[in-house]
């Protein structure tokens, strides 16, 4: 049996997707969880050898717990399962570990047939996300813009970002007018929006 750990903050979903995969005569739903901070803590104590993982959750979003959980249980294979087919998330799910990235409105019978190539040691991407992540590139942003950019997109001011990150304001001002150089944006909330679009932030 393929044991499966279910991480979805949206409960209808979770049970549907729970639903779904029980049906499958070599699969079991051995835990789910509603919260990214609460992946790896669960995945310890059921052990499974799948966990299929939302993007957007309270906590801790769906990659930082991939990657959590590739540190404290390598042996569990890791799959965002995401309503958001941004190529930038794509590229991070792949950086934080997971071997497998499918998108919510995929067919039930592809998702199943997913987790069986998963465990045969393949890695599944959806074909369409993967051309258009191809094509997208590599976020030019480095870490510290992007943390800078993802503050400003809360409509946060100068002054809340540098407090918040224990920058200067200067410093804060300079990482806004690089990112938004490179983003070719006329100001921080559409460089915040076109970098969250992309999956970068």
């Amino acid at each position: 049996m393929i044991r499966i750990l279910l991480a979805e903050d949206q409960g209808m979903v979770r049970g549907a997707l729970a639903a779904l995969l029980a049906l499958e005569p070599d699969m079991e739903i051995v835990a789910e969880v509603a919260r990214g901070d609460e992946v790896a803590a669960k995945a310890i104590e059921s052990q499974p050898d799948v966990a299929m993982l939302d993007i957007e959750m309270p906590g801790a979003d769906g990659l930082t717990a991939a990657a959590e959980l590739r540190a404290k249980l390598p042996s569990c294979r890791v799959m965002i399962l995401t309503t958001f087919g941004r190529p930038g998330y794509l590229r991070r799910a792949i950086e934080s570990g997971a071997v497998g990235f499918l998108l919510k409105d995929a067919p039930a019978a592809q998702l199943a047939a997913a987790i069986r190539r998963v465990m045969a040691g393949e890695r599944v991407v959806d074909p369409a996300l993967a051309i258009s992540a191809l094509s997208e590139g590599i976020s030019p942003l480095t870490e510290r813009e992007r943390d800078v950019l993802a503050a400003a997109s809360h409509g946060a001011s100068i002054a809340e970002i540098a407090s918040t990150l224990y920058l200067s304001e200067g410093t804060v001002r300079n990482y806004l007018s690089v990112a938004m150089q490179k983003l070719g944006a006329h100001n921080r909330i559409e460089a915040a929006q076109l970098a969250e679009q992309k999956g970068w932030l």
